[in-house]
């Protein structure tokens, strides 16, 4: 028995052919997709799109703890790239900044502090915000309620340095007051007065908030009324000579994230 095709059917036959020949090329081009998007995400470094780079960070130190857990998070999301952060008082970093030091990025406790490095940096955005708490020895000893107690000589008080912000802060919430301190030493870093609040070498001393919770075990705080505080705030740029731009200005971005904004208020530091 002949079969002949008749030219509706040689039509049809031709079309189902073209399409079975089409199936496995249009499998290798999504093969090749696959591949070339991988590929585009690995230059990038991340799923995220953050370039990957060795990133030095210069941060105030009230940001010590919260940036190490901020730091951690960050490079878990973004493979290959590292972030190492370099702590000190605010002023300390910006004259690192003036003198050249290699970094990526800045955090200062104020936006003066900042605002005195407009040529060195990237537009700035706050990130943070905190506020003043008087730190005492577990227990408060001394038994200081308010401000005004720490005008009394026989309490030793140590504040920050006033170039320092949170010295700064201090003076301005102290004058504000006509309260007249006279501390016991002056110290480079909020963490230094801190540090002499803990080992039992001031009764009491001006520091932020966030800076206590890190201490619970050894300090107290006594809070200062919000008509009586400071508000400080955190500014973070980029810095322009960085050698990892596009990386800075990624982890810069990512400080404003929800994530990160939420490592920031489980560690007491207020949206900004």
């Amino acid at each position: 028995m002949s079969f002949t095709l008749t030219p509706a059917r040689r039509r049809t036959a031709a079309a189902i052919l073209t399409a079975a020949l089409l199936v496995p090329l249009a499998a290798c081009g999504s093969d090749d997709d696959k591949k070339d998007t991988g590929a585009k995400a690995s230059a990038s470094g991340s799923a995220s799109g953050a370039p990957k780079a060795d990133l030095t960070v210069l941060a105030a130190a009230s940001l010590t703890d919260v940036f190490k857990t901020a730091g951690a998070a960050y490079e878990k999301e973004n493979p290959g790239t590292k972030v190492t952060f370099s702590f000190a008082g605010s002023q300390e970093l910006a004259a690192q900044v003036k003198q050249g030091a290699p970094a990526d990025a800045l955090v200062t406790a104020d936006t003066k502090t900042m605002d005195g490095l407009k040529g060195d940096t990237g537009a700035p955005t706050v990130i943070a915000k905190n506020r003043l708490v008087i730190a005492t020895g577990k227990g408060n000893p001394e038994k200081v309620e308010n401000l005004k107690d720490l005008a009394d000589t026989k309490l030793k008080v140590v504040l920050a340095a006033p170039e320092v912000p949170v010295g700064r802060y201090s003076k301005q919430i102290l004058d504000a007051q006509k309260i007249e301190v006279k501390p016991v030493s002056q110290e480079p870093n909020v963490r230094a007065v801190l540090s002499k609040v803990e080992l039992g070498e001031a009764d009491a001393g001006l520091v932020y908030k966030t800076d206590v919770a890190t201490a619970a075990d050894k300090v107290d705080a006594v809070d200062i009324p919000d008509a009586q505080n400071a508000v400080a705030s955190y500014p973070a740029a980029t810095l322009k000579a960085s050698k990892h731009s596009a990386a800075a200005e990624a982890f810069v971005k990512w400080l404003s994230t929800p994530e990160a904004q939420k490592i920031l208020s489980d560690a007491g530091f207020q949206q900004p």
